[in-house]
């Protein structure tokens, strides 16, 4: 399915990197609040959300979940988009209940994958459960597929439980992760020619496939998601210096594809997300 507009989501944080190592990534509630704003104003519709503890440690602390989802909601227009995956070490439960705060949009890996040295756990018991509870809490799944095995599993679930709330199948295809598959433009259609008719997908390119999968996917249709949490330089020996620089790229590069960046109201409208947004005072 394809658009005149192009969905740029940021990813701004994730659970890898250590603020030592990127100085730039927004770890505590207010420097991403910050962040969220820059983003929004340089194209971004939609936020990924990881967050972390006081000592800038990842976290699915429930309390800190919904102070971050109050937080972007109050300060942005932008859909909220919380991660389901955390980080490696997570457990199951855990990652789960982050459906607890109410977000308008989570993620939803199909699958299981190497991740670097590390596994990426997404059994299909945990899959299954956790696709009921987001169509159980109206919360919108991003099907985040990392090989292609994961667009059948992807398949498996919209036969045994049906469509997603609010109907819209949407899937983010990640390339490049060590494991998974590559950010390449082969990987790619492959990658596109197997995802359910009528759906919509962005992709993300890990590092210094960034540039190459953004081209590929604008080219097939496609929409786009940057940020810090998927690479952290903008070129070669040149270390990103914030998130809205990525998400500035990636407009610029929308349209050059004459494919504009889309405004959260209208990414609003094509995830069909439930509206959470608070009565704002006059």
């Amino acid at each position: 399915m394809s658009s005149p507009s192009t969905l740029i989501t940021v990813a701004p944080t994730g659970a890898e990197t250590a603020k030592a190592a990127a100085p730039a990534l927004p770890v505590t509630l207010g420097e991403l609040v910050e962040t969220a704003r820059a983003c929004e104003a340089a194209g971004a519709a939609l936020v990924h959300v990881h967050i972390r503890d006081d000592r800038g440690d990842p976290t699915l602390d429930l309390g800190r979940l919904r102070d971050t989802v109050a937080a972007l909601r109050e300060a942005t227009t932008m859909v909220v988009q919380l991660s389901t995956g955390g980080a490696v070490t997570d457990p199951l439960e855990h990652r789960l209940r982050v459906l607890d705060a109410e977000p308008d949009s989570c993620s939803l890996t199909c699958g299981t994958v190497n991740f670097g040295d590390d596994v990426f756990s997404n059994p299909w018991p945990f899959m299954a459960e956790l696709y009921q509870r987001t169509q159980a809490t109206e919360v919108v799944p991003e099907f985040e597929l990392f090989d292609l095995g994961h667009a059948a599993a992807l398949h498996r679930l919209l036969d045994a439980y049906g469509p997603p709330y609010g109907g819209q199948v949407h899937c983010d295809l990640v390339m490049g992760v060590p494991g998974g598959m590559p950010g390449t433009t082969a990987a790619l259609v492959a990658a596109v020619q197997a995802l359910p008719d009528g759906c919509s997908w962005s992709a993300t390119g890990i590092g210094r496939t960034s540039l190459t999968v953004a081209l590929a996917a604008l080219s097939a249709g496609g929409h786009l998601r940057v940020g810090m949490e998927d690479t952290l330089t903008f070129s070669r020996g040149r270390p990103v210096t914030g998130n809205e620089e990525l998400v500035a790229r990636a407009a610029d590069l929308a349209r050059l594809a004459q494919r504009p960046p889309m405004t959260p109201q209208d990414a609003r409208t094509l995830l069909n997300v439930k509206d959470r947004i608070p009565a704002r005072s006059a």
